[in-house]
């Protein structure tokens, strides 16, 4: 395995030697769909708009995002924002907590290790800026082609909370969730792809420092794999760091997103004496 990843390592270098003295950068398009448990109960939604709703939410967490990149820098952002689910009747409501905007952008800086990223959070605008934090890979010998392109394995653990229930049914007779209790944590194996055929230690969301582009990532139940590349379009690619928003540093975001998140639970949280014979769901998100 050693022998390997050191061919591996070479022949990048000997492609990185060459590629340097170009101006070198491309466009990666990329899908990404989250395994969401959905349960809808109701004794007044038939089998036929259940079904529908199912699909609706599934499709909530399911997008396009492009990646423009050079030797250096790179901007993500969400190709087309899908149809997000609809505010039902008045039996039926759909809350997404936390739902990102499509106006989204992560401006990442791989030489300077920073990042920037442009957030729409429930209605405000927020520009977190920080260093990119360094991911201990381990890389495998494991290959496979994505596409025209060879790419190997590599993994690398993190703690994460245990999925937990986000939103219950009104006539759930289990005790509701603690908002103020820290959750359990597990250990996950996050999985990567990538290819020294395109010399950028870089890739999609915040997944960076391999020896060549991500072109796949397993997190979880959240799965991102390149569809389409285009090396060095016929026109120059622009990759703009943004500047709109309230900026902050990456701890008071998630300071932030944590007590919001718990507002929107506490206020959407069914309480007794709500209409018990109307529609109602519950969500279990992996991370």
């Amino acid at each position: 395995m050693i022998t390997i990843i050191r061919v591996v390592v070479l022949a990048l270098t000997a492609v990185i030697s060459t590629v340097n003295a170009q101006d070198f950068q491309g466009v990666a398009t990329y899908k990404t769909q989250r395994q969401v448990d959905i349960k809808i109960d109701s004794a007044k939604m038939d089998a036929g708009m259940h079904a529908q709703m199912v699909e609706m939410m599934k499709k909530q967490f399911q997008k396009t995002f492009k990646l423009t990149f050079n030797k250096e820098e790179s901007v993500y952002k969400q190709d087309e924002e899908l149809s997000k689910p609809q505010v039902g009747g008045g039996e039926f409501q759909v809350v997404m907590i936390g739902a990102g905007g499509g106006t989204d952008v992560l401006y990442k800086n791989t030489k300077e290790q920073r990042f920037s990223q442009q957030v729409d959070t429930y209605g405000k605008i927020f520009l977190v800026k920080d260093n990119i934090e360094k991911i201990d890979w381990k890389l495998g010998s494991e290959s496979k082609f994505i596409g025209d392109y060879q790419c190997y394995k590599a993994t690398y653990t993190k703690m994460v909370p245990k999925v937990r229930e986000v939103l219950r049914s009104a006539d759930d007779e289990k005790e509701d969730i603690d908002l103020d209790t820290e959750p359990e944590m597990e250990e996950r194996t996050v999985t990567a792809w990538y290819t020294p055929q395109i010399p950028v230690n870089n890739g999609p969301d915040d997944y960076q420092g391999l020896p060549g582009l991500i072109l796949e990532i397993h997190d979880g139940k959240l799965t991102i794999i390149c569809s389409k590349i285009v090396l060095n379009p016929k026109e120059k690619v622009e990759i703009n760091e943004p500047t709109k928003g309230k900026e902050v540093k990456q701890e008071k975001y998630e300071e932030i997103m944590e007590k919001k998140a718990k507002e929107m639970m506490e206020r959407y949280r069914p309480r007794g004496g709500d209409d018990q014979n109307g529609s109602s769901f519950s969500i279990s998100k992996g991370g």
